[in-house]
């Protein structure tokens, strides 16, 4: 990819609900783009030594939000590169603006079965904890759309391979790119 591209000159930043593919699509997609990848809960985790699950047992949720702010913060002031974020991040809304401020967010909205499905595989998901992941994802969807319809771009994914998902993504950042530089 030629590094004067314009979807290579701001950081990227995914959004949306656990299981939709922020960190599988966001490591093909900064690829596909030639940008350095990050995770903020893989971030989270080396900045506090501790799991997150473990960071929720020992001190709570409100302590790992304030530490994946910061974390956040932190790779926005870097160079471009495509940053994943944990499904809660875009709530806060200080953390909300600082990603729309240094970044493009992009919203990855899956439907809540393929979800359902998909989070149910892995047992590392302290909000699932002894808990029915649709129930989980029912709740967090009618509480998390509102703020992640604020992202820049939306883009809806079926249950399709990431790649299929990359090139979505890819798409929707030129055709946004075409429309704020216009």
């Amino acid at each position: 990819m030629d590094p004067s591209d314009p979807l290579r000159a701001r950081t990227i930043t995914l959004v949306g609900l656990m299981g939709s593919g922020k960190s599988s699509v966001g490591k093909r997609l900064a690829q596909a783009l030639d940008l350095p990848f990050r995770d903020a809960d893989e971030e989270v985790e080396a900045a506090a030594g501790q799991s997150i699950p473990e960071i929720f047992a020992q001190l709570g949720e409100p302590a790992f939000r304030d530490g994946e702010r910061r974390v956040i913060a932190r790779l926005l002031e870097g160079p471009p590169l495509v940053l994943a974020t944990g499904g809660g991040a875009f709530m806060n809304p200080d953390t909300r603006a600082l990603i729309k401020a240094r970044s493009t967010s992009v919203w990855l909205k899956v439907d809540l079965p393929v979800l359902a499905r998909r989070v149910a595989r892995k047992d590392n998901r302290p909000l699932l904890t002894g808990r029915d992941p649709m129930t989980v994802l029912k709740e967090q969807a009618e509480v998390r759309y509102p703020a992640y319809s604020e992202a820049d771009i939306t883009v809806e994914t079926g249950d399709s391979p990431h790649q299929v998902t990359v090139e979505q993504v890819i798409r929707a950042l030129g055709e946004w790119q075409a429309r704020t530089t216009a």
